[in-house]
This record gives structure tokens, C-alpha cells and sequence, in this order.
């Protein structure tokens, strides 16, 4: 109706990086002789040297937007790379005073952490390590995050959990991060992020062996996970691969 004469706004830089409605208004005001106004400055957009001061401004908010993201990662990486950075410690493990990464002082964790690699190196089998516990009812520790805190559960293990337990390297005093890496992928032509599979510890960003005591050394950890990968009958074709049962390995 051209009965506009001023639009008032909060922060014009921010609205300028991404929103489209704003780029459309940007538009329409030099039609109609109408500023825009924000805490700092009136813009008659309809001159060059407005346009470039709304462009700049929108080009730093953009540059923040990837700068601030960036910087939060990098400082991520540089304290997994001195073997600090670690979000929930798995059973059997706790930090010292000083910060450092220890075996559980509770005996009764460390021994039924123990049990389930002794059990694993006489069975060779995640079943039958599950139902060694299960048939005896007998519990396993759980580190469970309540908000800000994390405590520590009993309870009668799945395979699920045995097999994590297994396949983390932290038992075998490695540390470990960026073992599932979360990659932007296009699906359905959305951009969002994917979690890739498990890598293997050695293929990690960050690799840290012998980084604290063990509940394994690194030879029996490999060992196990060879084991592991040979019980899946999946991914080999050889029907004499697999957990000796009743078939052709026999």
C-alpha cells in the first residue's frame, strides 16, 4: 500500500545470513522507499553502500556460524589427542584425583569384569559367556548417566552388553576416539548426519596404546576380536566358519 516508511529490526546482520523472508523484504524496500533500522545504523537499501554494509555484516554472521563450530571441534580433538577427553567411562573403570583413567578400587567390579575375558577365553563364544551369567543369575556392573552424574548398576548382562564389552579397547589400556564417525550425507535431498560403523581402533582419529592399565594386553585383545569376527557365520561364505556346534567343523 506504500504506507511504510521504516522498518525496525534486531540485529539486520544475523537476519541477513540465512533467512529468506528477510532477503525478500530487502527486495521489496527500495520499491517503495522504505529503511530498515536496527541498534546501530539506518540502511536505505535502495543505495550500493547500504547493500554492502548489510552484506558484510551478513557475510561475518555466516563466517561465525562455521568459525565457532569449528573451533569447539578442533579444541575436542586436541584433548582426545592428549587421551583426556572422555564423555562416560565404560564398567570397570573410574578417574583418579588427578584426573587419570583407573581401574574400579571395587573388587567385586573388577573381579566380575575379569570373569567375563577369562569366561570368553574358554567358551570362545558371546552366547555362551551370556548364558554362563544368566543361568547362575548372576549381575553385571552398568555405568548409567543420571543428567550430570553417572552411577553404577548391577544387573544380568545381554549379549549386546557382553559383546561391548569385548570389543572395547579401553579394557586393553588403549584409548580411543572418533571410532564411529558421523559423516553428512544427502538422503532424499536433505543434508543430515549419518553414523558410519564401527572402524577398527587402529584406523581411529586418535589411537593411544598402553594409555592405562588393562584388563587384557593388546595380543589377547586382537585375538578376541578374531575370534569374534569368525563366529559370524555371515561374513564368510565357508561353512566351516563359525562357532563349533554340530556341522562341518567338527
Amino acid at each position: 500500500m506504500g504506507e511504510v516508511g521504516l522498518v525496525l529490526c534486531l540485529e539486520a546482520s544475523r537476519l541477513s545470513r540465512t533467512d529468506h523472508d528477510w532477503c525478500r523484504l530487502l527486495e521489496l524496500c527500495p520499491l517503495f522507499d522504505t529503511l530498515i533500522a536496527d541498534a546501530d545504523s539506518v540502511y536505505d537499501v535502495s543505495t550500493l553502500d547500504a547493500q554492502l554494509v548489510l552484506g558484510i555484516k551478513a557475510t561475518m554472521s555466516v563466517a561465525e556460524l562455521k568459525v565457532l563450530p569449528q573451533r569447539m571441534q578442533q579444541g575436542m580433538e586436541a584433548k582426545a589427542r592428549r587421551g583426556e577427553l572422555v564423555r562416560l567411562l565404560p564398567p570397570g573403570y573410574v578417574r583418579d584425583a588427578g584426573g587419570q583413567i583407573v581401574k574400579d578400587p571395587d573388587q567385586r567390579v573388577q573381579q566380575a569384569i575379569e570373569q567375563v575375558f577369562r569366561l570368553f577365553r574358554q567358551t570362545r563364544s558371546i552366547r555362551q559367556t551370556c548364558l554362563w551369567f544368566q543361568r547362575r543369575t548372576l549381575e553385571l556392573p552398568v555405568n548409567k548417566r543420571q543428567g550430570a552424574t553417572t552411577r553404577l548398576v548391577w544387573q544380568l548382562p545381554s549379549k549386546q552388553f557382553i559383546g561391548s564389552l569385548l570389543h572395547n579397547p579401553c579394557y586393553a589400556g588403549a584409548y580411543v576416539w572418533g571410532q564411529r564417525p558421523t559423516p553428512w550425507v544427502v538422503v532424499e535431498g536433505k543434508v543430515t548426519k549419518r553414523t558410519a560403523t564401527w572402524q577398527r581402533p587402529e584406523d581411529c582419529r586418535v589411537f593411544i596404546p598402553d594409555h592405562h592399565e588393562g584388563y587384557i594386553d593388546w595380543a589377547t585383545f586382537e585375538d578376541n576380536r578374531r575370534i569374534m569376527h569368525h563366529n559370524v557365520t555371515k561374513t564368510d561364505p565357508d561353512e566351516a566358519v563359525g562357532a563349533v556346534r554340530a556341522g562341518k567343523a567338527l
